[in-house]
């Protein structure tokens, strides 16, 4: 089994290729560029270096969501253009979920944290039993303080990795009470490479889609969204307003005539 694979779901792009129990090629880049320029120059170099036949894999695997909705929209965009061109399924990978499984075979309970900006980020909570990851925490946005309270809770050795690491980890020294440490520099991000291997799961056990239909996983709404919905809540109530007090002075001046 043959999977592309490719995560632009936060401030990294990576793409990757593996082939049943070998990953053939990563390409991984976390810096300035956008991955509407960094993604597909990258599948393009992937190809090249391992003389990658495109119609030879057998499907295109997507991190899917969370995450930052204008990668999301990039990465998802990318992988059905070649799903449609190619005539291959795709595999929808939980952004959260890939994550965590950087660190496979752990005995930690496994916390990822992407920002999800205004004091909240993306995450969930997971262990492995064997090869099998457990979800204790499907992936979610939350605020730092209630994840932080769960962690509490449970009680449990935890290792956090994620974009959301170095932006909240004040606020985790402060709050976290049980045993805890940071993941290391090279499975501490997203990676292409564990979105393949999840995917290889998925294909097994027949969780393919078309590629027309795939759609990114947001979990909220975006700012401009939040804001727009706001912006008709508050026409709409000011609409009502008018309304009431057209129908106040029609009757003051029943009363009056």
């Amino acid at each position: 089994m043959k999977i592309l694979a490719m995560d632009t779901s936060g401030l990294v792009a990576s793409a990757a290729v593996v082939e049943d129990d070998n990953l053939l090629a990563e390409y991984t880049v976390n810096y300035k560029k956008t991955h509407s320029q960094t993604l597909v120059p990258m599948v393009d170099e992937i190809s090249r270096m391992i003389e990658l036949d495109l119609d030879s894999i057998d499907a295109i695997a997507v991190a899917a969501g969370p995450g930052s909705f204008t990668g999301l929209r990039i990465g998802s965009a990318t992988a059905k253009g070649l799903g449609l061109a190619l005539n291959k399924p795709l595999i929808s990978v939980p952004t959260v979920d890939a994550l965590a499984y950087n660190l496979y075979g752990t005995d930690k309970l496994v916390c990822p944290m992407m920002d999800a900006r205004r004091s909240q980020v993306y995450t969930g909570l997971y262990t492995f039993d064997g090869r099998e990851l457990n979800t204790l925490l499907a992936q979610t946005p939350m605020a730092v303080e209630e994840l932080a309270e769960k962690i509490n809770k449970l009680g449990r050795s935890v290792i956090f990795l994620g974009d959301g690491v170095p932006v909240y980890w004040e606020t985790l020294e402060k709050l976290i009470t049980a045993e805890h440490a940071y993941a290391p520099a090279h499975v501490n991000k997203q990676r292409a490479a564990a979105v393949a291997v999840l995917a290889q799961k998925y294909f097994r056990e027949g969780k393919t889609e078309p590629a027309w239909e795939h759609q990114p996983v947001y979990l909220r709404m975006s700012q401009a969204e939040q804001e727009r919905q706001r912006q008709n809540a508050g026409g709409e109530a000011a609409k009502e307003n008018q309304m009431r007090n057209a129908g106040g002075e029609t009757r003051k001046e029943n009363l009056e005539g």
